[in-house]
């Protein structure tokens, strides 16, 4: 910052004094030319109203810069007390309402859990009851059968004795007939090969001639 020019001519005073020469004999006491010297306080005297005019605008305007900085501040503490307070607010409307929404949930929960479990013990009772009554069902009938098996095997035991009895007399005369009607096939056919024999061994005087194998091949 440039030097003002009152602070000059208080420089220029005081180089002006040192300039001055020394009264003889004394070594604190300079002979001052005295019109020059007016003309310097004069001078100053003529520029200090303006310069303290300059310096009273400037504090003047750095007190309105204050004091727009200060309010500028005032305005933005104030709003970021309110923007915190508003956060602050809102945070606790945020906690409160998860709160509230936990509490919804956890609620929800319990009751889907207890309807659930309701639900497994209608379906559990009622597949029990099916259970029995099917199997209660399934023992009646079967003892419904088991009674007609046991009366019908009594009932046709006698007859199935019957015609087993009939069968095992009709498979016997169909053996014995089979057996009847060999033998008198071998006998006939045994006569006939007998006589064949015979035949064809008689010799010129009209008696028979046997080999040993004669009656032997007759008997297999």
């Amino acid at each position: 910052m440039a030097a003002s020019r009152i602070e000059q001519l208080i420089e220029d005073i005081y180089e002006f004094i040192e300039s001055c020469k020394m009264q003889p004999l004394s070594s604190t006491k300079v002979i001052v030319p005295k019109d020059e010297l007016y003309d310097l306080i004069d001078e100053l005297r003529l520029r200090t109203p303006d310069e303290i005019k300059k310096y009273q605008k400037i504090i003047a305007n750095r007190d309105a810069i204050l004091k727009d900085a200060e309010d500028k501040a005032a305005a933005l503490l104030n709003d970021a007390r309110e923007q915190t307070s508003a956060l602050i607010s809102e945070h606790e409307i945020m906690q409160q309402a998860y709160y509230q929404a936990n509490q919804i949930v956890s609620q929800a929960e319990e009751e889907a859990a207890r309807i659930l479990n309701a639900a497994n013990k209608d379906a559990n009772d009622i597949r029990y009851g099916a259970i029995g009554y099917t199997n209660d069902m399934l023992a009646d009938v079967e003892n419904i059968l088991n009674n007609a098996y046991e009366s019908t095997r009594t009932k046709y035991d006698g007859f199935f004795q019957s015609l087993k009895g009939n069968l095992d007399i009709v498979i016997n005369n169909r053996k014995e007939l089979n057996s009847d009607h060999y033998s008198e096939a071998t006998t006939s056919q045994n006569e006939e090969v007998a006589y064949s024999n015979e035949e064809a061994h008689q010799n010129a005087d009209g008696e028979y001639e046997f080999d040993e194998n004669t009656f032997l091949d007759n008997i297999n």
